[in-house]
Order: structure tokens, then sequence, then C-alpha cells
């Protein structure tokens, strides 16, 4: 790829990801006073962050989704447990790493 057309990709990514964020600015002017739309749009960081997040979780070890699932898996157990994302993290990587080994045997 040459310099013109990777500028011109960087362009047309920058104006369709500022046109996403600056549309609904100009046409909505009025407070949302709908229940729906306010419940739908305070679940939508959520939903994004959980949709990045869950196929990278099983994608993780590089080839192995079992492991991967299991590491999740537990990860999810002890976040309902204790709350505490220190723990969680440690917890699905010992996981993933136990068994990846007992895979390996």
């Amino acid at each position: 790829m040459n310099n013109r057309e990777f500028f011109i990709y960087l362009l047309i990514m920058a104006g369709s990801t500022y046109l996403i964020r600056a549309i609904p600015f100009a046409l909505i002017r009025k407070k949302i006073k709908n229940p729906f739309i306010k419940s739908f749009l305070y679940y939508i960081p959520y939903t994004v962050l959980a949709a990045m997040t869950f196929p990278s979780a099983l994608y993780a070890t590089g080839g192995s989704v079992t492991a991967a699932a299991i590491g999740l898996a537990a990860a999810i157990l002890v976040s309902l447990k204790t709350k505490n994302l220190t723990v969680v993290a440690v917890t699905g990587c010992v996981a993933v790493f136990l068994a990846e080994s007992l895979m390996a045997l």
C-alpha cells in the first residue's frame, strides 16, 4: 500500500467514525424521555464490551479453544463470587495454564 492509498483510507475511516458520533448530536435536540430508548442506550456500553471481549477470550490461547473456555468459565465463576479484577485475571490465567498443561500430557 502506498502513502496515497493510506491517506485515502485514513480520511474515509475518520469521516465515517466522526459522522457516527456527530449525527446523533445534530439530530436529537430534546432530552430523551422514552424509557425504552433510555434503557436501550444505558445497556449499549455493556453489550459492546461483551461482544468485543467474549470472542477474544475464546481465541486468546492461540489454538486451544477448550483451554480458553475452561479459563473463561473459571474467571466468570470467580468474578461472580469475589468481584475482584486481579483475582479474576489470575484465576483465568492459572486455569488456562493448568488446562493446557493437562491437555499436553
